[in-house]
Order: C-alpha cells, then structure tokens, then sequence
C-alpha cells in the first residue's frame, strides 16, 4: 500500500487507452499512468494528478483526464466543455433566462441573442458567455503566439486582467472591458495587450523611410498625426511598435486626384477651399461633408471639386484613396531601399520620411523620363523615314512610288506639286 493510488473499477474501464483526432491536438493522445512529477495541464494550466494524463510526447503535450474527456462542441451531447482560457468548465444555457442585463460574448462583445448556443461559466463567475460559434475561431490550447505588433515577445489569449488594473489595446488604443478575451505578453515589464479582432489587422502598407509595415485603423481614440500635427481618430495609419500615426489624407502616397461614384468631376485633395473655414477657431461652427452631410473637422485635408464646390472627407471615399496607395505600394517594392538610404542617412526621423519620399518620386520620374526619351526616338526614326520617303519623292529616283501613282489623279497631281515645289526652290 506504499503506492497510495486508488481508482474506481467503473472509471477505470470508462477512460480509454489513447484518443485519437481529439478537438485540443490533432495528434493521438496516449493516457499514461506513470508519473513525471508535477505538471501544469496544457488545457486548463490546473496540476495534473499524477499517475492519470492523457500526452503527446512527441508534441510535449499534456491533458488531465477530465479536460482530455469533456465531449467536444461540435457533439451533440455537449452541454459542458473546459478550455484553457478559463479555469471553470463551460455549460450549454438559454439565453433567455434572467441575467439581470443583456450577456455579451467574451469573445466577440457581441449580445448573446437566444438563438445563438451559447456557453456560460458553471461556476460564480456570472460575466463569462461565449457563442458556440466564437469557440471556434479560438486555439484549442495554450500556445504563444508571435505578432509583428509585438515582435519582442509572444503573445497568449487571456481572460484575466493583470493586477485588476484597467488594460488598453496597444494597437488601437481602446480600453479593452475587464471581461472580455485578449491577446496579451506575460512578460511583468511588458503590459502589452491586444484585442482579439486587432489582433488580424496585420500591417500591409509600405512607408517610405521606415522599417515596419502600416497597419489601417478604422477607428482610435485622439491620436497625434506625426506629419501634420493634427489630431486623427479616424482611418489612421499607424506602426504599433514605434507608436506612429498618419492621417491616411496626409500619407505621402495618398491620391492628389479621384474619381468617386458620389460625383461627376474628379476631385482633388486639398486644404478647406473656404477661407472661413480656414480661419474659424469657434468651436460652435460646423462644416459638412457633402456626401454624407455629417459634420466634419475643418482641419482635416478633403477631396474637392472646383467647379461645384463639392467636398468629400477621406472618410467617405476611403475605398477608391486605399486602392490607389496599394498600387502605388507595388510599385515601390521594386525599389531598392540601397538607392536610397544612404542619401537619408543625416536627416531627424520625421525628416527622413519627407526627404526618402521626394527621392523615391524622384527615381519615378527618372524611370518616366527614360522611358519617354525611348519613344522619343521612335518618332524620331519614323520621321526621319518620312523624309526619306519625302526626298525620294521628289527627287523622282523611287520607281516604286511612280508605278504608285500613275493610275491614281490624286496621287499624281500631290507628286507633280511637290515635284514642281522642289524645282522652284533650286532655281
């Protein structure tokens, strides 16, 4: 009796030998009742109880039997389930029963209608839903996750807030709610949080001068433009790691001119054509946008038609401003960074994005040049053609154009002008 492991008979022969395509780990899964010493489960980060796991070994993975067991989402039967994010089992409810407000999901914020399944925390924490649905989007286990938002350190999915201490977002800078899911760095120093949907806006867009890629923010609290000045909530790009922001109307690739289904005329990106706008500092005065006739910041640049005098904010013609800076993103991806960054190399950091961009346009207007003084000399040789065939005209040596113009009046009464024409000059 040294041992002291005692199991019943009837759970014994209820807990098979391995598990195979199990939701948590594509790999089979072995159970093993020998002991490793103390363990953390990969599931819910709970001690395992020794003697009675279910592992990969060759993944390093490790479940406790109760978190291996619980029937997976997609059964009908589950009406419990564990995940690692949460330390207390998951129970199938109504959503019609009385909560006291409306339950909104831990994962997408969303209010959890009563016709959505949704799981709830079988325990005393009365704030965790989740949409069945939203399970799925999620890892199945406890895994570090690496984001060039954060390239320093890994990131995990959390449910607790560190030190009781309100978070933020560091990518949007929006408060994230003490309740919901987020990416975050356990690393003490670090504090590093992300909302799970920021956590798919990967960055894509090239800046001139700088070595991260942008990332476009739809919405943000009161950020500080590193180009103008100006405040920018709206359509902003932004580097997360260097904390850089930019109007999307002040970026240097954005559009000087658009087309827009909103109105005839091209429009033109520009200040505020109005002089009173311009100089109005009463904060009671409004200024609209005339295709969606809301107000608008007059500080902001806009897109505008001279002729009509019709205003568009970046806001309301986002999608034709973004289509033409990913074009033009193409094409300076075939540049080398060596044509230019040596030239940068003295400049302050803001400075170096306004001079990096005068000599990318600089290298584009070369290449126009050179290929416009190609097809320069190919009007030069067609024309030198056409004199040739001019001087053999009126010289009279191409019998080939005389055979041409025999039978045609035409034909032969311009050869006889410009043959006479020639006599006359050289008398």
């Amino acid at each position: 009796m040294e041992c002291k492991f005692f199991l019943h008979k009837s759970c014994m022969k209820s807990i098979p030998r391995q598990l195979i395509n199990h939701r948590i780990h594509p790999c089979t899964l072995i159970f093993i009742t020998f002991s490793y010493g103390f363990e953390e489960c990969d599931c819910c980060g709970d001690y395992i109880v020794p003697r009675m796991k279910f592992s990969c070994e060759a993944c390093d993975l490790n479940l406790r039997v109760k978190c291996a067991l619980f029937p997976t989402i997609d059964s009908e039967d589950a009406k419990e389930i564990q995940h690692f994010f949460h330390p207390h089992t998951l129970a199938l409810v109504h959503n019609d029963e009385e909560y006291g407000s409306e339950p909104r999901c831990v994962a997408c914020a969303q209010i959890c209608l009563a016709t959505a399944p949704t799981f709830r925390c079988s325990r005393s924490c009365d704030h965790f839903f989740l949409h069945k649905s939203c399970f799925f989007k999620l890892p199945g286990k406890s895994v570090n996750i690496k984001h060039p938002f954060h390239p320093r350190h890994p990131l995990t999915i959390t449910s607790l807030p560190y030190n009781d201490h309100i978070r933020t977002c560091d990518a949007c800078c929006r408060g994230i709610d003490s309740t919901l899911l987020a990416y975050s760095c356990r690393e003490y120093e670090c504090k590093f949080n992300l909302h799970l949907d920021c956590y798919e806006l990967l960055p894509s867009i090239r800046f001139s001068g700088h070595k991260h890629l942008l990332s476009l923010f739809e919405k943000t609290p009161d950020l500080s433009c590193h180009l103008c000045g100006e405040n920018c909530c709206n359509f902003v790009l932004r580097c997360v790691p260097c904390d850089i922001n930019i109007h999307l109307q002040c970026f240097p690739s954005a559009p000087k001119t658009i087309k827009h289904k909103s109105h005839l005329h091209p429009l033109i990106l520009t200040k505020s054509p109005l002089e009173y706008e311009l100089n109005s500092d009463e904060e009671e005065d409004e200024f609209y946008c005339d295709v969606c006739e809301q107000k608008r910041n007059q500080k902001e640049l806009i897109y505008y038609c001279v002729e009509c005098k019709f205003i568009a904010e970046v806001n309301c013609v986002v999608s034709q401003v973004l289509s033409l800076i990913y074009e033009d993103n193409s094409f300076e991806k075939e540049i080398s960074e060596g044509d230019v960054s040596q030239k940068v190399e003295f400049y302050p950091e803001i400075q170096k994005w306004h001079v990096k961009d005068l000599l990318l346009k600089g290298i584009k207007l070369k290449a126009k040049m050179e290929q416009l003084k190609g097809e320069l000399d190919d009007v030069e040789k067609e024309m030198r053609k056409t004199e040739d065939i001019i001087g053999n005209l009126v010289g009279g040596s191409s019998k080939l154009l005389i055979e041409l113009v025999k039978n045609n009046s035409q034909l032969r009464d311009l050869f006889n002008d410009v043959k006479y024409q020639g006599i006359d000059k050289n008398n």
